[in-house]
């Protein structure tokens, strides 16, 4: 079976939400689905988890030379700040 991609893990996962929210099932499907909808759960944090990992940006230092790291999202750095691709 193929890996499942994020966005399909977060449809399935709402609509398991909206299930549950409506009460209508009998407590063993209700079950059955809390129980996968608690691993998809766990499934998107973990490709999110991925995903903030591999995202990481170049930035070059006073110094001249280019560094690596983590990209952190700061509303105060201006985007003249990120060198040219020199590359």
């Amino acid at each position: 079976m193929p890996a499942l991609k994020f966005e399909e893990a977060m449809s399935r996962l709402e609509t398991i939400v909206s299930e549950l929210e409506k009460g209508d099932l009998p407590l063993d499907e209700s079950l059955k689905i809390f129980e996968e909808g608690i691993k998809l759960s766990k499934t998107c944090l973990k490709m999110l988890d991925d995903a903030e990992r591999k995202v990481e940006i170049l930035v070059q230092e006073k110094d001249g030379k280019k560094r690596l790291r983590a990209f952190t999202f700061d509303a105060d750095e201006n985007d003249d700040s990120l060198p040219p691709d020199s590359d």
